[in-house]
């Protein structure tokens, strides 16, 4: 009987482990607010990011949008067909490690600028 308690110790122990571990990893995602428009594009100069950071687009609703593309698609300005688009004025995007592109598929828009691509280590 005793060694079944301590079989179910360590499992709560691990399981502790685990939350603190995970608890650690998503308290230190920050959420950084983008005025999205045309002059947006040197926006995420200086700025350091991490996987897992959350970017809140703020733009006016119907006036534009927000396109996740990938390297292609940002220097084309152009969305292939299944991107993620976001277009709810309040669009919150969790960014992944690596790269990550976004454009605004109105037309003009990124040919005008309205594009960024953000580093997220």
């Amino acid at each position: 009987m005793a060694q079944g308690s301590g079989g179910s110790a360590t499992a709560v122990l691990a399981l502790v482990l685990l939350c603190v571990l995970l608890h650690g990893e998503f308290a230190e995602s920050k959420v950084y607010t983008v005025g999205w428009a045309v002059s947006s594009g040197g926006w995420p100069r200086g700025k350091r990011f991490r996987a897992g950071d959350v970017l809140l687009f703020k733009y006016g609703r119907g006036a534009h949008n927000v396109v996740a593309v990938n390297a292609a698609g940002y220097k084309s300005c152009s969305a292939a067909r299944g991107s993620r688009t976001y277009n709810s004025g309040s669009d919150r995007v969790t960014l992944s490690r690596g790269t990550n592109y976004f454009i605004c598929s109105v037309p003009g828009h990124c040919q005008a600028g309205m594009k960024m691509a953000v580093t997220a280590a």
